[in-house]
């Protein structure tokens, strides 16, 4: 047992030390590791966020334990952490987009959270990466947000088995969009909503169509989504001109990362 914690925290230093050629090589065995994507989403898994959602954990006031964590996300190693309050934040370097020959810039738009993920980061990359206080933290999510960008919390094994992080996700870069899009890795768990299409509002302007990080709307007379890849991100939401869509809760797409209700569960 102790050979194996020593394992995962040398894997996790690995990570956290040289994030970009760690990420960059996944990304070159993506297609190779399709052949094994249930194991890999077992050990590092993203859950989308909604834009409110991703606010809530920024703010969060107080620490929230979590308990069935399977409920929220198919994630076997994490059964019980807590959701800590992120008195410490720091943004850092997107790996995907620093992996990408033509990225999408920013790219320092990766926010570590907590302890000790923070001070390691500010120490060992202190020109890739620097410390925000709520208010920035907020001023990023929304830059991200209305750059067309998704909202996920992950969590890795190898990361003291917690929640780490808050990435901001372009699909053009993104290693997880990437690996469920094209190779059917289950990367990223649903928000547990659904994006939902007022047809009398639609005008099938496709603006929607191109901003779906998983390619879940077709247009064809008025914008349909399709409910089996729709990941209740919200960017589609944020890119409507006629506000046309919006987000539904849906039991069948799993619990929300929602510290509000997590809250009021443990209390």
């Amino acid at each position: 047992m102790r050979w194996f914690v020593n394992l995962s925290a040398l894997h996790g230093y690995i990570y956290g030390r040289w994030t970009k050629q760690y990420v960059k090589l996944l990304l070159t065995g993506l297609a190779r590791a399709s052949r094994v994507g249930q194991r890999v989403a077992h050990h590092y898994h993203g859950k989308v966020l909604t834009p409110e959602q991703a606010r809530s954990i920024i703010t969060l006031d107080r620490d929230i334990p979590l308990r069935d964590l399977e409920q929220i996300i198919p994630y076997p190693v994490a059964r019980d952490l807590v959701l800590k309050a992120p008195s410490d934040v720091a943004a850092y370097e997107c790996a995907c987009r620093a992996a990408r020959a033509n990225s999408c810039q920013p790219t320092q738009v990766c926010m570590v959270i907590g302890q000790p993920f923070v001070d390691f980061v500010l120490e060992h990359h202190p020109k890739r990466s620097r410390r925000l206080n709520q208010t920035e933290a907020l001023q990023l999510l929304q830059a991200e947000h209305e750059r067309g960008h998704l909202h996920s919390a992950w969590f890795k094994d190898a990361m003291l088995g917690r929640f780490y992080a808050v990435c901001n996700c372009c699909k053009c870069c993104c290693g997880g969009i990437e690996a469920m899009t094209k190779y059917g890795i289950p990367m990223f768990a649903s928000s547990g909503y659904v994006s939902q299409v007022d047809e009398a509002l639609c005008t099938a302007c496709s603006i929607c169509q191109d901003a779906c990080p998983f390619e879940a709307i077709s247009v064809d007379g008025t914008a349909k989504v399709n409910w089996q890849v729709c990941m209740g991100c919200g960017v589609c939401l944020g890119k409507c001109p006629r506000g046309a869509l919006s987000l539904v809760r849906d039991g069948k797409k799993g619990l929300p990362l929602d510290v509000h209700l997590l809250a009021q569960d443990s209390a």
